[in-house]
């Protein structure tokens, strides 16, 4: 009877020890999930959203200020804004058809894309791709969205990275197709006002071949004219491979191929698109992997894929504004941070498994620690 009345002390004993170091690692469980929760909500939220979303906002911020300066101008000058199609009064929507419109074009989302939020959106898709300050971007843009080119020059700007842009002034209906405020007018005003400090790298003619083969006699050597007085390089070459190796040696400058980060392309010009309709496929937003046709049919897009260079493809307007929160058609438009891409960062998946994947190593080691206690921990967590 002593000996079982010893037994049991013993056993009891032993369970009381156990369950106080059970109790000490469900508390010491309970400790490590609040810590890694302050770490999640707290520390990569101040630390790392914030900063970004800072940048964000200050691209959305010079947009604004492109849009403002671009209005003013109108006003003063005698620009006409049609408030039928351009009701923000942006200075950025054009008409339906001029002597450079090349195609037809959606009028909804000619204005969709003067959200001056359009630059965050660059900034997010350039983080996506890797690109920091000090890189290079490439720009490929049609006078069919100059919105577009405002918000990849201002996320340029505010990531502190530098752009080497090619413009071309044809424009599909509704973008900068008026003749006397093109594409080339509306860039010189925002560098006269210093809006930007960065020259075209080149200027095309754009529209069929990249030559205005389309236009009217007297309108294509009007806009020779402006783009050699204006004294920026001038590309005039049909043959859409030696056009695009133009382009190529104009982006790489003198530096080896790895000089471009990332390339951006603005709406549908015969040079950036090539002649392959595989390039209709090619999805709106972040590009990584491409499928690249023969070099006789590659635009700048393929070339650029082929380089294993990041494409941010700028077009298909409503697919990007749905995926990203952006509204369609704004009228006011909304102000600088009013969007739910100012909750986005381009690191959140990768930043919150890696933190799910140490919260649970180290919850693992204290169920293997508690042995016993093993399934009451479970259950609690």
């Amino acid at each position: 009877m002593l000996k079982k009345t010893i037994f049991l002390k013993n056993r009891i004993s032993v369970r009381s020890k156990e369950n106080k170091r059970l109790h000490r690692i469900i508390i010491l469980a309970g400790l490590v999930s609040l810590l890694f929760y302050l770490g999640s909500t707290v520390f990569i939220k101040d630390t790392f959203f914030v900063q970004y979303s800072q940048v964000k906002l200050k691209a959305a911020e010079i947009m604004q200020k492109a849009v403002s300066v671009i209005r003013e101008h109108c006003f003063k000058s005698g620009v006409k804004i049609d408030e039928m199609t351009d009701p923000n009064n942006t200075g950025l929507i054009g008409s339906e058809f001029s002597e450079i419109t090349t195609t037809l074009g959606h009028l909804q989302a000619k204005r969709t894309t003067t959200n001056p939020n359009f630059a965050a959106l660059i900034v997010h898709f350039l983080n996506n791709a890797d690109v920091s300050a000090g890189d290079t971007v490439a720009i490929g843009c049609s006078a069919s969205f100059p919105a577009l080119m405002i918000a990849s020059l201002a996320a340029a700007r505010a990531m502190e990275i530098h752009p080497v842009i090619i413009i071309s002034l044809g424009a599909s209906s509704y973008g900068a197709n008026n003749m006397n405020f093109n594409l080339l007018n509306i860039y010189q005003l925002l560098l006269k006002e210093k809006v930007f400090d960065v020259q075209p790298a080149a200027i095309s003619l754009g529209g069929e071949k990249d030559i205005g083969e389309g236009f009217k006699s007297s309108i294509k050597q009007q806009l020779i004219q402006q783009i050699q007085e204006s004294k920026y390089p001038f590309i005039y070459e049909p043959d859409l491979q030696k056009n695009v190796l133009a382009r190529k040696k104009i982006y790489m400058g003198n530096s080896s191929e790895s000089r471009i980060s990332a390339f951006i392309n603005i709406g549908g010009s015969y040079a950036n698109f090539g002649i392959n309709e595989g390039v209709l496929k090619t999805k709106p937003g972040l590009n990584t992997n491409i499928p690249v046709p023969s070099k006789k049919e590659r635009g700048v897009i393929f070339e650029m894929a082929g380089l294993r260079v990041p494409v941010i493809h700028l077009l298909y307007i409503k697919g990007l504004v749905l995926k990203y929160g952006l509204p369609w058609d704004p009228i006011p438009l909304p102000e600088p941070g009013q969007s739910e891409l100012f909750n986005r960062h381009p690191n959140n998946d990768f930043i919150f498994c890696g933190i799910c994947f140490i919260y649970f190593v180290v919850l693992f080691i204290l169920i293997i620690i508690g042995r016993k206690g093993c399934s009451f921990m479970i259950l609690l967590i």
